[in-house]
């Protein structure tokens, strides 16, 4: 019998599931209860296929735009997504006579509230962020068109010609890199020195949480695994960071099926993370995956206690949740 290569698995904590989509996927399991399938779902409640695929085997049907949904379901509920949604999607659904139940995270709708306010006041809103997310959409949504312009790199920062250099405000998408935010951050500041930060910290908790992690992890890793999907932006952050933070090489991968076992060689310390829409259930499937072929031992790399918990809609409240509905909730199912 041939020995098994021993291998030391540093696993991140914090990983996986944060709040914000911990509480998006409860709101579409809990309609499904109270209400009845179909329950529709406007984009990808959170960018996971895996979860997409677990919501849709209990009655959740996806769309991208609202027509999509047939006049004979429009009693039904309609849930947005974690990421938010443009001031417009709301404003349809009602035109629609939708019922619609809002699962943007709670600390999206706050970085909104932060762009409104600089608005208000008369700013104009610089957003960091990537083109395209659909929580840049959001947030560039809630506000008059031209009123907020997307910064995206050190350079768009050095490039930017306000039409008051005095009178700027900007806040940032949750899911950005830190460090790179602070750079962009900092020519902002250099050149507008009288440029106005949000209230709070935009990048969320958990996205800080994750990326302190892999740092913490990374260094001496012959390779670094970050459980994601392709279009998640805080997850493509963490595989950046473990390369960044000194792993060898880093990849992001959505199921055990990805890893290309015939590339990885010969590896002794594997970095293990996973961004916060992945459930801890592929997280599990990629460590068993490795004890197959090698000799495992796993040691976590904990640098932060999470606690936080947002609670769902009111309207949602009254409905009990089975064991099992908590374990797919929870990313263990």
């Amino acid at each position: 019998m041939s020995m098994k290569t021993p291998l030391t698995i540093r696993l991140c904590n914090p990983r996986g599931f944060c709040a914000g989509v911990d509480r998006a996927i409860q709101i579409v399991v809990l309609a499904l209860k109270k209400y009845g399938a179909p329950v529709y779902v406007r984009h990808e409640i959170v960018h996971n296929k895996y979860v997409v695929e677990g919501l849709e085997a209990k009655g959740a049907i996806f769309v991208e735009e609202l027509d999509e949904i047939p006049a004979e379901h429009h009693s039904q509920p309609v849930v947005f997504s974690a990421h938010g949604v443009p001031k417009s999607v709301p404003a349809d659904a009602e035109q629609r006579n939708l019922f619609y139940l809002d699962a943007t995270c709670p600390l999206v709708s706050k970085v909104h509230k932060q762009a409104m306010r600089h608005e208000r006041q008369g700013r104009h809103v610089l957003l960091i962020g990537h083109a395209g997310h659909p929580e840049v959409i959001g947030t560039m949504g809630q506000l008059p068109e031209g009123s907020v312009t997307l910064v995206e790199t050190e350079a768009d920062a050095m490039a930017i010609q306000p039409n008051d250099p005095d009178a700027l405000g900007f806040v940032t998408q949750t899911t950005l890199s830190v460090d790179d935010t602070d750079g962009i951050i900092r020519v902002l500041k250099q050149r507008f020195p009288n440029i106005q930060a949000p209230a709070a910290e935009s990048i969320c908790y958990a996205t800080t949480n994750r990326q302190e992690a892999v740092k913490y992890a990374a260094p001496g890793t012959d390779l670094f695994l970050v459980v994601g999907a392709p279009n998640s932006s805080n997850s493509k952050r963490l595989v950046e960071v473990a390369e960044r933070a000194g792993a060898k090489r880093s990849m992001l991968v959505q199921r055990a099926d990805d890893i290309p076992w015939g590339e990885i060689g010969d590896i002794s310390v594997l970095g293990l993370s996973a961004g916060a829409s992945a459930p801890e259930l592929i997280v599990d499937e990629i460590i068993n995956a490795f004890r197959d072929r090698f000799e495992v031992t796993v040691e976590l790399a904990v640098t932060a206690e999470e606690t936080e918990n947002f609670p769902v809609n009111r309207v949602l409240r009254d409905v009990e949740l089975t064991a099992a509905d908590m374990a797919f909730v929870n990313g263990n199912a």
